[in-house]
């Protein structure tokens, strides 16, 4: 993968909510869903709860920046939408990054367990 495939439509997003296959901490929920294709595309969803835009936009590229940094780590074929709470806004990189792994652990999308 060469840059990170997302997931845009609506439709999308609600197809993978339908599953209902998910997990939460304080910061972060993620849903997951197998797809038939072979890359896997991330969707990032960031309420008006969270903050202005300004906040919004700071906290999904730190989400996607947490991706695009182990998209190598991630199982192929699947359909993950990160969801952010309210509690991401006053976190960086580091506390969102642990957040990421530790939900991405109980849903199983990484090749290796870290």
């Amino acid at each position: 993968m060469s840059s990170i495939n997302s997931l845009k439509k609506n439709r999308d997003f609600q197809r993978v909510y339908s599953k209902r296959q998910s997990f939460a901490n304080r910061s972060l929920v993620m849903y997951k869903m197998s797809n038939d294709r072979a890359d896997t595309r991330i969707g990032i969803s960031v309420s008006k709860k969270v903050g202005n835009s300004v906040v919004r936009h700071r906290v999904t590229r730190v989400i996607r920046e947490c991706c695009r940094l182990h998209e190598k780590e991630l199982i192929q074929g699947l359909d993950i939408v990160i969801v952010a709470r309210p509690l991401a806004k006053e976190q960086g990189l580091m506390e969102i990054e642990e957040a990421f792994f530790h939900v991405g652990r109980k849903l199983n999308i990484f090749l290796e367990s870290k």
